[in-house]
């Protein structure tokens, strides 16, 4: 505008020297605004250049801001794969010994707090301890967890393994223990392949059963308990019985709902027979030992309880045959207090991975004496005390009579009915191991 209008007046001026007196004093307004306008051109151009000045720093502050958080970012991934290599997890075994007397089982029934189990104290330990986090406490599917064997209410383990996925921190076994009452201990650790299922891998499981040798009395012999003593002759007896289970047999009849033809009632034993007697406060107990490939529920309590009735004088030798053949037959369930799970075999295992160098193999000789110790202070202690003071055995002796030993199907269900309470109160053996 300024332009147009004073280059009207330079034009109306024609060609008369700037300095003449028709034209100076449009001129000298001219040179003053031209002035003004660079003058203004040059603030422009220095507010343009500060304020790009200015852009390009807070550009280098966000690109600074955001490069700052990368670095934490990737400093905090660093940190958390730091912590995660000092305490990777790692697929391992445990061997465990417990006493079972006040819990319902080994195995934790998720959601229900009305029955203590093993599992229950076994994993608040490993969450407390920093084994595995609070969620695979409550999941144990997260922590790839398995039992080797179910073991029942009231029954001991001396030598339970469960499998698991653990951080592998400082310490570990301390650590675990000492979150545990002391009578569940974990003896020992070691590592297994990543599929490794303590239950699936199992070749054959050890029980032994400690029971107090009146048992073993004639029916017809009036004993005291405290002062009967086995006799070598009677001992005998009792091991040609056991060893009668040798081999694979239809068990049918020493477990409950299975048929005379259901496949999975074979079972294999490897072998079954009592020890020598020791007295222990004044009373002699023996312990009965009992390696299979496996065993049912009530299978190893029915075993010795017809034996039992067999050396009392109460049913003939040849039943025990009979009992593998298809007739339902009345088979006696001795107590459950005295079941202690002793040991869990892994041959296959062993042999596969045990000396590939990178494997131990999943034998505990390095622990033996641990275990000798834990059952001399927890488990042995715990069946001679509970058998003293609730007479368990005893008690049970007594209902032998009601047993007939050459009943069919038809006549049992009343003598199982009068036989139920005094033989069911210490919950079964806890030899499910199949069928988790």
């Amino acid at each position: 505008m300024l332009r147009l209008r004073w280059g009207l007046r330079v034009v109306s001026c024609g060609l008369s020297a700037p300095g003449s007196a028709a034209c100076g004093g449009p001129w000298r307004r001219l040179r003053s605004v031209l002035t003004m306008a660079e003058d203004l051109r040059a603030a422009v151009a220095s507010s343009t250049k500060r304020l790009n000045s200015s852009s390009e720093v807070v550009e280098r502050l966000e690109e600074n801001g955001h490069q700052n958080k990368r670095l934490k970012r990737d400093a905090d991934e660093e940190d958390a794969e730091d912590q995660s290599k000092k305490s990777p997890k790692r697929k391992i075994v445990l061997l465990m010994a417990y006493s079972g007397k006040g819990y319902h089982g080994m195995q934790r029934n998720v959601g229900s707090s009305q029955f203590k189990t093993i599992e229950d104290d076994l994993v608040s330990a490993l969450v407390q301890s920093g084994c595995i986090p609070e969620n695979h406490g409550e999941d144990m599917k997260k922590m790839s967890f398995q039992r080797c064997a179910r073991t029942d209410k009231g029954v001991s383990a001396a030598g339970q393994i469960v499998s698991l996925k653990v951080r592998l921190i400082d310490d570990i076994l301390e650590k675990i223990n000492n979150h545990l009452p002391s009578h569940i201990r974990i003896l020992g650790l070691k590592r297994v392949t990543g599929g490794f299922n303590s239950k699936n891998k199992c070749d054959a499981r050890t029980y032994s059963y400690m029971l107090p040798t009146f048992a073993f009395a004639h029916k017809d012999h009036d004993v005291q308990e405290e002062v009967y003593r086995l006799d070598k002759e009677t001992l005998a007896k009792v091991n040609k019985l056991l060893v009668c289970y040798k081999g694979t047999h239809n068990f049918h009849n020493f477990t409950s709902q299975k048929g005379p033809r259901d496949p999975s009632a074979k079972r294999y034993i490897m072998e079954m027979y009592c020890g020598e007697p020791f007295v222990r406060e004044n009373m002699e107990f023996a312990v009965i030992r009992v390696k299979g490939q496996s065993f049912m529920m009530h299978q190893i309590r029915k075993m010795i309880g017809l034996v039992i009735a067999i050396v009392k004088g109460y049913a003939a030798e040849s039943i025990i045959e009979r009992s593998w053949g298809e007739e339902k037959v009345d088979v006696p369930k001795a107590p459950g207090l005295g079941l202690v799970l002793e040991r869990v075999h892994f041959e296959k295992y062993n042999r596969r991975f045990g000396n590939d160098g990178l494997h131990e193999p999943l034998e505990w000789t390095e622990e033996e004496e641990k275990i000798a110790v834990f059952k001399e202070q927890y488990i042995y202690p715990t069946i001679i005390n509970t058998e003293r003071e609730e007479k368990s055995m005893a008690n049970w002796l007594n209902t032998l009579s009601i047993h007939d030993f050459n009943s069919s199907a038809v006549g049992m269900q009343a003598n199982n009915k009068n036989s139920k309470n005094s033989s069911d109160l210490e919950g079964s053996d806890g030899c499910d191991d199949d069928s988790d």
